[in-house]
């Protein structure tokens, strides 16, 4: 097997939830050793986060943990103990990346601030994601991916035009801040390949929303902006239309009246109204009327099909299920089998990307603690006395 990318990189993962570990599971799955430090004192929220693959709450057997956490070694340190703390900077002298997400000043209090790390290992990068970066009036401010949402103007953009702001259902914020978080990390390991230096870097959850959101701002300043839902000022039709069954939709986008004139005869529609995007921008209601009039009757993937054959941006509208069975996602490997005690026989995304000359692998997640040997013993030359002593007296749990 090729070489995996970034194997031989070592990463401290002291973060949780998923604005953190969803950076550092890219990094496991390309390569690099991710040791992911947890407390039984207090649960990675991850773990405590449904849906699970076993009846209860099991914190090993949670589809969203998993799923932001493979590839990874587990360990668990109390972070409240002293004693925690003193092998948590062993990991520090080991690794070459920290990362964290915690609250405010939360790794100053127990020990771990950016000097201290720096006084351990100077050639240290830690990556420090916060929902509105760690400096500015907002610095010290707690919350999670959808307080990003709310803070970037996301969810005034989202939704209908007469409705009331829409927060979104999945924390964007924990997965837009991760992608940076990855690219800063790959080049400071690169800066530093080349200096020696180590640094510290500083992840706004906010800014990488606005980052990827700049030109619907941009339109709102000129006034063309504000809630749009699924319609667009220079197409007409655009937006997702009903089809055959329960629930069941395509997507279809009209560029210029060409396109317009060949989904017309598709679909049976022969209204002068239509025929200009002025016209048609003056009676969307109806022209969207008449289109899911059409569309209703039709099987979302063949209809897909036959307008994408003469033409016309369509897609169907893709639930969860259909996702998991996608044939052009089956064919790229999306999916990696895994096999989890807890989880059984498994499928998990892996990387979106492909090397041509690098393998990637996707290992299973950690179970609560599933490393503390291997890591403690092994790994950092502890002896097993003193693993135990510390386990049985808290400091490793």
């Amino acid at each position: 097997m090729s070489k995996l990318p970034l194997e031989g990189v070592k990463v401290a993962d002291f973060s949780w939830v998923g604005a953190g570990p969803r950076a550092t599971k890219d990094l496991a799955d390309m390569g690099a050793t991710v040791i992911k430090i947890e407390s039984r004192k207090r649960l990675d929220l991850g773990r405590l986060s449904p849906p699970f693959a076993t009846p209860g709450r099991d914190p090993d057997a949670s589809t969203f943990f998993a799923i932001t956490n493979t590839s990874k070694l587990g360990v668990t340190i109390n972070l409240n103990d002293p004693k925690g703390i003193e092998v948590a900077r062993k990991l520090v002298a080991w690794a070459d990346i920290v990362v964290e997400n915690f609250s405010h000043g939360y790794m100053d209090r127990i020990g771990l601030s950016f000097d201290t790390l720096r006084a351990i290992n100077p050639a240290i990068i830690q990556i420090s994601v916060s929902v509105a970066g760690r400096k500015g009036p907002l610095g010290t401010m707690r919350g999670y991916g959808n307080s990003a949402g709310a803070l970037s103007g996301m969810a005034a953009l989202s939704g209908w035009p007469d409705r009331d702001p829409h927060m979104a259902p999945f924390a964007y914020g924990d997965v837009v801040a991760p992608m940076f978080a990855t690219v800063a990390t790959l080049a400071a390991l690169e800066h530093r390949r080349q200096t020696g230096e180590g640094q510290l870097i500083d992840i706004s959850q906010t800014e990488p929303l606005i980052h990827v959101m700049a030109d619907r701002f941009a339109a709102e300043q000129t006034g063309s902006g504000g809630k749009s839902g699924n319609r667009s000022p220079h197409r007409a039709p655009q937006g997702a239309y009903p089809a055959r069954g329960v629930d069941q939709w395509i997507a279809i986008a009209v560029r210029d009246d060409a396109e317009w004139a060949a989904l017309a005869a598709a679909a049976g529609i022969a209204d002068p109204r239509f025929v200009t995007l002025a016209g048609r921008k003056a009676h969307e209601d109806e022209l969207d009327a008449a289109l899911s009039g059409w569309t209703r009757g039709q099987d979302k993937r063949v209809l897909a099909d036959r307008l994408a054959a003469i033409g016309i941006p369509a897609e169907p509208v893709n639930d969860g299920r259909d996702v998991f069975t996608d044939p052009e996602l089956i064919e790229r490997s999306h999916y990696h089998p895994v096999t989890h005690n807890k989880l059984g026989d498994t499928e998990i995304p892996g990387p979106p990307l492909r090397f041509s000359d690098s393998a990637m692998h996707v290992g299973p997640p950690p179970n609560l603690g599933e490393h503390n040997h291997a890591v403690f013993v092994d790994l950092l030359g502890m002896s097993e006395a003193e693993v135990r002593d510390l386990t049985d007296a808290g400091a490793l749990a």
